[in-house]
Order: structure tokens, then C-alpha cells, then sequence
């Protein structure tokens, strides 16, 4: 399920929107296969008879059971949570039907770190630690596609955000864009009043 649109600012688009890695179906994965298995091997290598094999039977389809259901619950959590990057902000949403996300402006990040192991490299994926100026000081996202990719690519969009907010500092019209850019994010509380006027007295300049 991609980002929705409607929630994106006026003027905004989207760089990047990710779904996480695969390897977070690595558990739910792991215990159905592992469950189908020892099925195999109690009803036809052992294969101990009477109540014996009866009881393992129900256990085992039991655990069948489970797994298929954390498997299904895995997926739509896989499925309705997105990594967007945008032209002014790195947003995480996710939830099946309450929603939950974290928003952070591009203008307030100062750092992004990725980490991978050795076996997340060969599968290409990996964690991203990204630290602002927030109140939560720095986020931790996991199971992130190509996380090195992506850290580029944040930094890559910061920097035409910069270019974006006060290259032009001249033009009426692209002031006026800003203001109202940064007016929606003081509403949804992502800036304080504090940080809304010192940008817009940058977009201003001298009077």
C-alpha cells in the first residue's frame, strides 16, 4: 500500500517510499516451515500410532495454526507500514486500522547513521539511526531496504530542501510557498511557533 497522497503538503512529492525488507518475515517464516516439518517427520518417520501420534497431531497442528496466523499478522503490518522520504520530511507511518507515525522535518535532521551486519549486507538490508533536533532527539528504524542507499539519499534531499527554502530567498513566489509550508507543519505541531517565526524571518530577510 503506497503513501497516501492526500497527506502529502502543497508542493510536496515523493523521493523514496519503502515498504520494510523481507527478513522481517524471517520468525513468522521460520516457525510455520518448522511446524509443517515436524509433521512430516511424526507422521511418517516415527510414526508412533494410536494416541500417541493423535496427541502430537493436534499439537502440532496447533502450531500450524499459530504460524499461519503470525505470518498473515506479520504481512499486514508489513503491508500498511511505509518509509517515505519527501521533499521536506522523513515520515514512518504504520498501522493495520489505528495508525500510528513519526514525522521528521528535513531542516531539523543533523545526523543519519546506517548499521549492517554482515549477513544483513548480503540481503541487503540493515537499521538507520537518525538524530534531530527534535524533542525525541534521535529514531531507530529497522529491517530498512538498502539502508546506505537510503542514507544518501536523505542527504541528497536535504540539500535541495536547503536550496528550496532560501536559495530564492528573492522570489515573492516561492516565499510565499515556504511560509505556507512551514505554517502547515507549525499546525500539525512538527515546529513550534519559536521555529516558525525565526524561519519565516530568514524567508523575509531584513525589512
Amino acid at each position: 500500500m503506497p503513501y497516501p497522497k492526500k497527506l502529502l503538503n502543497a508542493d510536496e512529492t515523493i523521493a523514496l517510499d519503502l515498504h520494510p525488507h523481507w527478513w522481517s518475515f524471517a520468525e513468522p517464516a521460520a516457525a510455520l516451515i518448522g511446524a509443517m516439518i515436524l509433521a512430516i517427520v511424526v507422521k511418517f518417520v516415527w510414526n508412533p500410532g494410536g494416541s500417541v501420534e493423535k496427541g502430537f497431531s493436534w499439537l502440532l497442528l496447533l502450531a500450524i495454526l499459530v504460524s499461519v496466523i503470525w505470518f498473515v499478522v506479520r504481512y499486514l503490518k508489513w503491508a500498511t507500514t511505509n518509509f517515505v522520504i519527501t521533499s521536506d520530511r522523513v515520515v514512518v507511518r504504520e498501522g493495520v486500522l489505528a495508525k500510528s507515525g513519526i514525522e521528521i522535518p528535513l531542516e531539523r535532521i543533523n545526523n543519519v547513521n546506517f548499521r549492517q551486519s554482515i549477513f544483513e549486507r548480503l540481503i541487503g538490508a540493515g537499521d538507520l539511526l537518525i538524530e534531530s533536533g527534535g524533542e525525541d532527539g534521535s529514531q531507530h528504524f529497522t529491517d530498512v531496504r538498502k539502508p546506505e542507499q537510503v542514507q544518501k539519499l536523505i542527504y541528497a534531499t536535504m540539500e535541495k530542501n536547503v536550496q528550496r527554502l532560501y536559495g530564492n530567498q528573492n522570489s515573492g513566489t516561492d516565499v510565499a510557498t515556504q511560509l505556507e509550508k512551514l505554517e502547515a507543519m507549525m499546525e500539525r505541531g512538527t515546529i513550534s511557533r519559536a521555529e516558525f517565526d525565526a524561519q519565516k524571518a530568514k524567508l523575509l530577510g531584513p525589512t
